[in-house]
């Protein structure tokens, strides 16, 4: 199974929901919560091409986006073949 990132901030509905969808599929993935952590902010930042917003999401090397881009990715059947599923 491909490695799944996720950046996320306390109390962040979106951050649930797509942590909500990979749980669902029974998919592990790592967690950086950037609440008050600036380092990890701009980490976040550069590798999401300069998206600010939370969460943003990383299967392998690939970046999906937000949660909508997740949703959206899993409807249209693309999500489980880039997970390996």
């Amino acid at each position: 199974m491909a490695k799944v990132e996720i950046y996320t901030k306390f109390f962040c509905p979106y951050c649930s929901r797509a942590k909500e969808l990979l749980s669902r599929k029974d998919v592990a993935f790592e967690e950086y919560e950037i609440t008050g952590d600036g380092e990890k902010r701009q980490e976040m930042i550069q590798r999401a091409g300069g998206r600010t917003t939370v969460p943003q999401i990383f299967i392998g090397d690939r970046h999906i986006g937000g949660s909508d881009d997740l949703a959206a990715l899993d409807r249209e059947g693309g999500l489980d073949p880039l997970l390996g599923a």
